[in-house]
């Protein structure tokens, strides 16, 4: 038996479980992918206060190390199944294991938006990627393209910039929506390449990715040949299975206010897996401060 069990060890999971173990609980943290969540793959952290620059990957261990440090136990098993049982939770992982607490802090994150394109799914890992810093070192010295335009979009783009032939950044309007010095360092880049008001329907190539189509503003179409399509669109909640216990809105994100408690006792949310206004790494890790403060006063109200 657990205290608090915490689902995911992104900033917001992990933030939760060192505070609710300095709190004295006894913490397990439960991760079905890898350790730290979205920020490890960021290529540069610059707006961590007290940090001036920091890669994810870094931050994301440090964070965990910190963590383990103070008594938190990883468990590895992406959650399958959230019960309330008698008055404690009994949490089943994808490998049947089984594990029980007084509270249970969701901190599960968001997933890559897919473009939903027939292609795209046929060349996942062959061209298609949703990863910079995971898969950008294969296309070193190659055309590459970036379909997005908020921060994890330029992001992607300047990363790839230092080791691609070429990057196309592609996007639907003629506005960025990321950070201002990232947007002015797109602008100074001699190697990047701003197709705007493109809307990006098809992907060409059988065993990998040999160009995209783009239809122009006017109705004209282009077919711009890449070795590599990044997708940077944004991120959507995986949080279906936990409905019986939870309220979504309909983006499936969980009805939470900045308490982080949601409508079952002793179950809560944190991180940008549920409704709120901002979603960065900062608000997640404010959120698992305060979803680890209310599960400690939540078990200490039931002694």
């Amino acid at each position: 038996m657990f205290d608090i069990i915490v689902v995911g060890s992104g900033a917001a999971g992990l933030t939760a479980a060192l505070y609710a173990q300095r709190a004295g609980k006894k913490v397990l943290i439960l991760e079905g992918n890898s350790v730290g969540g979205q920020i490890a793959y960021s290529p540069r952290v610059e707006n961590f206060p007290t940090i001036m620059e920091i890669s994810g990957s870094d931050l994301s261990e440090a964070l965990f190390n910190q963590a383990m440090h103070h008594g938190a136990e990883l468990e590895v098993g992406l959650v399958e199944k959230v019960e309330k049982i008698d008055g404690k939770f009994v949490v089943t992982t994808e490998f049947d294991d089984t594990f029980e607490s007084k509270a249970v802090i969701l901190a599960t994150g968001v997933k890559h938006r897919h473009l939903g394109i027939e292609q795209e799914s046929k060349l996942v890992g062959k061209g298609v990627c949703y990863c910079a810093v995971c898969d950008g070192a294969f296309y070193k010295d190659q055309p590459v393209a970036v379909l997005g335009d908020g921060n994890t979009a330029l992001q992607y783009a300047l990363y790839l910039a230092d080791m691609a032939s070429e990057v196309h950044l592609l996007t639907l309007t003629d506005k960025l929506m990321g950070d201002g010095k990232l947007q002015q360092r797109i602008a100074n880049s001699d190697k990047i390449v701003w197709h705007q008001n493109v809307n990006l329907y098809d992907i060409v190539g059988q065993s990998k990715v040999e160009g995209v189509m783009l239809r122009h503003q006017d109705g004209s179409e282009e077919r711009l040949p890449v070795d590599a399509l990044f997708v940077a669109i944004g991120q959507v909640p995986d949080n279906g299975k936990f409905a019986h216990l939870v309220d979504l809105d309909r983006q499936g994100y969980v009805v939470a206010d900045e308490s982080c408690t949601t409508k079952t006792a002793g179950l809560f949310v944190a991180g940008d897996c549920r409704t709120k206004a901002v979603r960065q790494l900062t608000t997640a890790v404010g959120d698992g401060a305060t979803a680890a403060t209310q599960a400690v006063n939540y078990i200490n109200s039931l002694d």
